[in-house]
């Protein structure tokens, strides 16, 4: 995995995951490498994987079993879908508008 130097590794960590949720590589009740094992495959610390599955934790993608590890919720992408739409809605999309603007660029050029 490469990250980039403008988002922090785990916010990234966390992308990726949501990413595998919406393309249908990770399905519900799917379980999750563990986060040694996963830390080890992408080259970071634990430490920073074990935040990311935190957030996903607190955000209701994914879930803990005690001693059997983490897993794909139910609701994961629906919750994913509603995140990602509210942030593409909020940040990104009003940078893309500016930008079309400055450029000249109508809605019709692209359509």
């Amino acid at each position: 995995m490469e990250f980039s130097e403008n988002k922090s590794i785990y916010l990234q960590i966390c992308d990726a995951i949501c990413e595998k949720i919406l393309s249908g590589d990770l399905l519900p009740e799917s379980r999750i490498p563990s986060v040694r094992e996963y830390g080890a495959e992408i080259g970071v610390n634990p430490n920073t994987v074990m935040r990311s599955y935190e957030r996903l934790t607190n955000d209701g993608v994914i879930y803990n079993r005690r001693g059997i590890g983490y897993f794909i919720s139910t609701e994961a992408r629906n919750i994913v879908l509603k995140n990602q739409r509210k942030e593409f809605l909020e940040n990104e999309l009003p940078a893309i508008r500016r930008k079309m603007e400055l450029l000249g660029i109508r809605l019709e050029d692209i359509l």
